[in-house]
């Protein structure tokens, strides 16, 4: 398999038709590190907006456990498309997504825009940092899983295309981007999660880093100032010559997936694991195109697990973004967005598929 050949087969798909499978690839294959940095730096962007900051701010969740609600965002987001958006796995994630959201009265809109940064935010990285841009039917793949789990969650006004997606997040930021103190706070807490994954002499370089790839807006939003432009400049250089390398490097092989391998649940996990404590005591409620007796489905049993694939499977997997835990107050909107799951069986490591 050459460097391009899943790009060539790409070109040759419908996106309307097989988004499903193109957004595997992309994730799993073409830019698994590249994604989620994206998905990172985007998440980010939602502490630019102080009425979801401050709630994000009361709720003192990353403080307490910031490294939870982080790999608790991408385990539900994992759900929502592991074994399709049309499977009972991923609606019972979207029904415990719902159940945590259900809390509070949040505003279409800021859920419209927390959604509009999943799909943006990937579609930027890659085409500036990744060893080669995204190609429509890529593009369009990002679209088209955001519209799906924005309906999933009952969200309306959903846009039908990138084109879409981006022109509404970037109309909200300009409309809604201003500093308050607790963007600062939450983006802080945050930007520690992320720097304790690496030694502590590696530590303020990290942090730097991270700054440096952020856009002045956004900076002047969450109250940091531009780091220098030596620094922003070798950030820059940095993954531009990452890029470079693994254009000549092969393709990752079929059998190797990037997966995820939650730091939180190292002896597996539940999907009532995930999200708030609380959460487990509210009822789930069916979804919008479901009846009354949706709430008693159970996900099918799984097939068996070749436990050297598993082991293979979970080898190497990244970090991705971080969705906080809602407030405790009902009049405001709560954390960024995260897909759910419905407590099925327990996840082992070995299961973590």
């Amino acid at each position: 398999m050459g460097r391009y050949s899943r790009l060539h087969r790409i070109r040759r798909m419908d996106p309307h038709q097989d988004y499903e499978e193109i957004f595997r690839w992309v994730t799993q294959y073409e830019f698994p590190w590249d994604y989620l940095q994206g998905v990172s730096v985007a998440f980010l962007r939602d502490y630019g907006v102080p009425r979801i900051s401050r709630l994000l701010d009361r709720t003192q969740e990353f403080e307490r456990a910031g490294q939870k609600r982080y790999d608790d965002k991408v385990l539900i987001a994992h759900e929502m498309v592991r074994d399709g958006m049309e499977s009972e796995q991923a609606r019972a994630a979207a029904r415990h997504l719902n159940r945590i959201h259900g809390r509070y009265r949040i505003p279409n809109d800021d859920y419209l825009y927390v959604l509009a940064t999943t799909v943006v935010g990937p579609k930027r990285w890659i085409d500036r940092y990744g060893w080669r841009a995204l190609s429509e039917q890529e593009t369009e793949s990002l679209a088209l899983v955001g519209r799906r789990m924005g309906e999933l969650m009952g969200i309306t006004g959903i846009p039908a295309d990138y084109a879409g997606f981006a022109h509404l997040h970037d109309t909200y930021e300009q409309r809604m981007f201003a500093y308050d103190p607790a963007n600062r706070r939450v983006a802080a807490a945050t930007l520690r999660v992320v720097t304790q994954w690496y030694p502590n002499l590696l530590r303020p370089l990290v942090a730097r880093a991270s700054l440096a790839v952020l856009d002045e807006p956004l900076l002047t939003a969450l109250g940091f100032r531009p780091q220098p432009r030596p620094v922003r400049s070798a950030a820059h250089h940095a993954l531009r010559t990452r890029a470079a390398l693994l254009r000549h490097l092969p393709p990752r092989p079929d059998w190797w997936p990037y997966r995820n391998k939650p730091r939180s649940y190292p002896f597996g996990w539940t999907l009532d694991d995930l999200g708030p404590h609380w959460a487990q005591s509210r009822p789930l409620q069916p979804l919008l195109d479901e009846g009354s007796a949706a709430t008693d489905r159970t996900p099918a049993p799984r097939p068996p697990v070749d436990r050297q694939q598993a082991r293979e499977r979970t080898a190497d997997e990244p970090p991705a973004a971080i969705t906080p835990s809602p407030a405790d107050e009902p009049d405001e909107p709560p954390e960024p967005f995260t897909p759910p799951t419905r407590p099925a069986d327990r996840h082992t490591p070995q299961e973590q598929r």
